[in-house]
């Protein structure tokens, strides 16, 4: 079997799906996935980075995680292989449920993977795919995505006693199939949330793992994609709620349960990628005046599955260097750039940050229209000013400034980098939103569009630049930004080295001494099933909840 495979737009790609994630997790040597050693070392990094965000925020008592773990404790469940749900179908589990992380109590397993995934996605901390193919000019909708869905794999894995290395290959399977998705259809353009990819991905990884046949994989997508899609409607407003964070987990959930249904005998609509009703075809038909795709007699794209090799979607995903959304990381990555070559503009007259006059950012869209939002000069809370562009960038330069005067004259431009200058959990607090240092740089800065020649180069880099003038009305530019630390074509940076710092600085708001439950839930594939089975049992503080 190639080391990839092509549904074309003409076949019936959910049943397509469906064959490709049963070969992917139980096929023979010719057909079942085979990462290269790269692909399962970044997907390990991706899952550290993304349990060690979700633990953060639940010991700082964040809303949406601690509900939904309240939730997820109502429905504890014991026994041999069934949770209660499924009727008579075939569900051939060895254990009855999974906890949610810090815990060792069984619970139904969707619920547990709602909380997970929320408490995942809190911080927008974990990594993003950008919808990006750089070998197919034509697989280039750009998309964007989060690496929020680990839970579903590793779940699927306790309950059928299955050890690590089966584990990880979940985990490359479903950032497979969603990152692949992302590159041949926006659904962004449409107003539809990004987390539908991952829904569909959840729903074939689960189903795959748990023993499902193709035809219930098709089934399932067929109904996560006729009765659950989630409109961007949930990340708009003058104030982001809880919905945006949790997008992900609620469309996860009901793709669980969607493949559990379709396991016990429930059939969901087949061919869902050429149905004319559906979003695909009802979209992209009408918006390309395409007569075959509004006809139903293929979908709007051909699929491109890696099944082995080195050229998976992970390898092209880009790790946050703290919290930020990742529309910013250019201009953050041009501030760090511009401060270490112009240190004076950290000095003070007699106000910090009065020898700086204007602070002019340029980026293309959909960064503009999203993080330059008029609605995000004044954010109010965390979740709007993470995506602000405004605040993230003078909060950035207000802890610079702060560094500057804690580290005096001689340290400036030894101590400016990434782990320096990272933005924590704290940085978003009430204290912060509203420090009048920030809030004084924010009235100095303009956010601006920079065109198609910008536009152009996105989504194969984030291009920015940010222009800082003095207040003797000189501009000190840092140049076109495209690939800032953490994203999967920097050259430059020492990754490890700087995710290290960040695991570090989010495990320690959950843990005494975060290095041991870092080196828990590393290293996967050498994890026995016994490991995988209690991955994620450790005792989470209690920080209170965070303000």
């Amino acid at each position: 079997m190639p080391d990839r495979i092509t549904l074309p737009a003409d076949s019936n790609q959910a049943l397509g799906l469906g064959q490709f994630a049963v070969d992917f997790m139980n096929g023979g040597p010719d057909k079942a996935g085979n990462p290269d050693p790269r692909v399962l070392e970044r997907t390990n990094m991706f899952h550290i980075d993304a349990v060690l965000c979700g633990v953060s925020a639940i010991s700082l008592g964040t809303n949406a995680p601690t509900v939904l773990r309240r939730e997820a404790a109502q429905y504890q469940v014991s026994g041999n292989g069934r949770d209660g749900v499924l009727g008579s179908g075939k569900y051939p589990a060895t254990r009855p449920g999974v906890p949610v992380f810090g815990s060792a109590t069984d619970v139904i397993v969707e619920k547990a993977i709602v909380a997970n995934c929320c408490a995942v996605r809190e911080w927008d901390s974990n990594g993003t795919n950008f919808g990006y193919s750089a070998e197919r000019t034509h697989h280039r909708a750009g998309e964007f995505g989060h690496n929020d869905f680990y839970s579903v794999p590793l779940a699927a894995a306790q309950l059928m006693g299955k050890d690590g290395a089966y584990a990880l290959r979940g985990m490359v399977l479903t950032d497979e199939i969603r990152g692949r998705l992302a590159e041949v259809f926006s659904l962004k353009t449409y107003k539809i949330d990004h987390v539908v990819h991952g829904a569909i991905a959840s729903a074939a990884t689960f189903g795959a793992m748990m023993g499902a046949t193709p035809e219930q994989i098709e089934s399932a997508i067929g109904m996560v994609v006729a009765h659950a899609i989630p409109f961007r409607a949930i990340r708009h407003g003058h104030q982001l709620s809880d919905s945006k964070g949790a997008s992900a987990a609620i469309s996860t959930e009901f793709a669980i349960l969607a493949m559990k249904r379709s396991m016990a005998g429930f059939i969901g609509p087949k061919d869902i990628f050429r149905n004319p009703e559906a979003i695909f075809c009802l979209f992209e038909g009408k918006a390309k005046n395409d007569e075959a795709v509004k006809k139903g007699k293929k979908s709007p794209f051909d699929l491109v599955l890696s099944r082995a090799g080195a050229d998976f979607t992970v390898m092209g995903m880009h790790f946050k260097l703290g919290l930020y959304e990742h529309q910013s990381a250019g201009a953050l990555q041009g501030l760090i750039d511009l401060l270490r070559k112009h240190p004076s503009l950290l000095s003070s007259r007699a106000t910090p940050g009065d020898r700086i006059s204007k602070i002019m950012v340029r980026a293309y869209e959909p960064a503009f229209g999203i993080i330059g939002d008029p609605h995000k000069r004044d954010p109010h809370t965390r979740q709007s000013a993470d995506h602000s562009m405004l605040y993230l960038v003078c909060t950035m330069l207000r802890k610079a400034l702060e560094l500057h005067k804690a580290g005096g004259e001689t340290q400036v431009g030894h101590r400016l980098d990434w782990k320096e200058l990272m933005l924590g959990p704290h940085d978003f607090d009430k204290a912060a939103i509203n420090h009048p240092v920030t809030r004084a740089l924010m009235a100095k800065m303009t956010f601006e569009w920079g065109g198609p020649e910008y536009d152009a180069k996105y989504p194969d880099g984030i291009p920015t630049s940010i222009v800082i003038t003095d207040d003797s009305g000189s501009a000190h530019d840092s140049g076109l930004v495209m690939y800032p630390a953490g994203h999967a074509r920097n050259t430059t940076a020492d990754l490890k080295d700087i995710l290290n710092h960040k695991w570090k600085m989010l495990g320690a708001l959950a843990f005494e001494k975060p290095e041991p439950v870092i080196s828990q839930i590393s290293n996967l594939e050498r994890k026995s099933a016994t490991d995988v089975a209690h991955l994620y049992k450790f005792d989470i503080l209690d920080r209170g909840r965070f303000e």
